[in-house]
């Protein structure tokens, strides 16, 4: 199975941020893989454990973003592509889908696989946007899934009063849920070979 994965390196809300001016001070900020897209990294590596493919990290970013893709692939992903980009901090959901689109359309692909949301902006509004422009059935919010095949997968999704369970021709797009699975740390095998 191909799985593309999209990620965003995000400030680290761990750490203290400050803010002056209205805008989030840059000096002394550390940048990591929004946790959210870490969880649907390690779901796409979950996948192809299961039932063989390749895992292809995507980002959209400045050079620094680099840092996270070299992290991603030091968690088992195969390959990465960088689409540089400097201006991100004034580039909204609609511009970042239509980014991706143009990356995506000719390649071959089962699944796309994204975090529900960034920990940066929350808005949670980049893949489904993608998935229109793609032309593709998507399931948000999920929290668990089953029954792989190169065809079909079985999504289990937080519905606003119960589990809800959707079954999904492929190729499509998901969302994941960070209640999903607990990403796993890089090796230094992964880190050195990164």
């Amino acid at each position: 199975m191909e799985i593309i994965v999209l990620i965003k390196q995000v400030p680290d809300v761990a750490l203290n941020i400050k803010v002056k001016d209205g805008a989030v001070v840059e000096e002394g900020l550390s940048y990591v893989i929004s946790s959210w897209d870490e969880t649907a990294l390690e779901a796409a590596l979950q996948i192809t454990e299961e039932v063989g493919g390749e895992v292809t990290l995507l980002t959209v970013g400045p050079e620094k973003a680099s840092e996270s893709l070299r992290k991603g692939l030091a968690m088992g992903a195969h390959k990465a592509i960088h689409v540089k980009y400097d201006d991100a901090k004034n580039t909204d959901s609609y511009v970042y889908a239509k980014i991706l689109q143009k990356v995506i359309y000719k390649r071959n692909f089962d699944l796309i696989l994204s975090g529900r949301q960034s920990q940066d902006t929350d808005a949670g509004l980049t893949a489904p946007m993608l998935a229109e422009f793609l032309n593709l059935p998507q399931v948000t919010n999920i929290i668990r899934f089953s029954d792989i095949s190169d065809q079909k997968i079985t999504f289990y999704r937080k519905g606003d009063h119960a589990t809800e369970v959707l079954e999904m021709n492929l190729p499509g797009l998901v969302t994941v849920n960070d209640s999903l699975n607990e990403p796993r740390l890089a090796s230094m095998r992964g880190i050195m070979m990164a």
